[in-house]
């Protein structure tokens, strides 16, 4: 009796997270050595790592648009290798669990940071970080989080946010009044211009 693919596909999806866990453990290895190595030769190294993540993604782009019995397994390895292309996860280790859909190694790993800051091994800024890259990899993968893992992700994101741009609000009416004129003004301009 045939297995209609399943056999390839168990391989396929195994040679894929060979080749994922291959590059997660190139740059975990090269954050080992980064001390070792000077900065040229780190940057060089670590852009052709990345530049192999992203040829494996556009692979694994390919095969979920050319074979739908791979979609939902290779969805959570696109995932991982787009988040690593975009720096959205720092550490390897989290990229790894990441890719392998493995929230309950990201908890225990979430619990070691917790852990390690208050025996005051951590920065509460370095721990803030960490949790929050652990948070945004569990949240991604549907994970519920609490109250104050919530808060954390939110706090962590403003804090990235460039408010170079935003306008400062003050408490003055009179540049409250200016504001709302200019407002108004506008929106009055694009009413006239809306009908014409």
């Amino acid at each position: 009796m045939s297995s209609h693919g399943k056999d390839e596909t168990q391989r396929l999806r195994q040679n894929l997270e060979e080749q994922l866990e291959r590059l997660v453990q190139q740059l975990e290895d090269l954050e080992e050595c980064r001390d070792e190595l000077d900065a040229s030769e780190y940057e060089e190294t670590k852009e052709d790592t990345m530049e192999q993540l992203r040829e494996f993604n556009e692979s694994l782009q390919r095969m979920i648009k050319g074979d739908m019995t791979l979609v939902d397994e290779l969805g959570s390895m696109q995932l991982a290798t787009q988040a690593a292309i975009s720096a959205a996860f720092k550490t390897p280790a989290v990229i790894r669990m990441f890719g392998k859909r493995e929230p309950k190694q990201l908890r225990d790993r979430l619990a070691d940071i917790v852990r390690d800051t208050k025996l005051g091994k951590l920065s509460k800024k370095i721990s803030e970080e960490k949790r929050g890259e652990i948070l945004s990899a569990l949240k991604q993968l549907g994970e519920k989080l609490d109250k104050s893992e919530i808060e954390l992700l939110d706090k962590l994101s403003m804090d990235s946010l460039d408010t170079s741009g935003f306008v400062e609000v003050s408490d003055s009416i009179e540049k409250g009044q200016m504001t709302l004129e200019i407002a108004s003004k506008e929106v009055i301009a694009n009413q006239h211009t809306k009908k014409y």
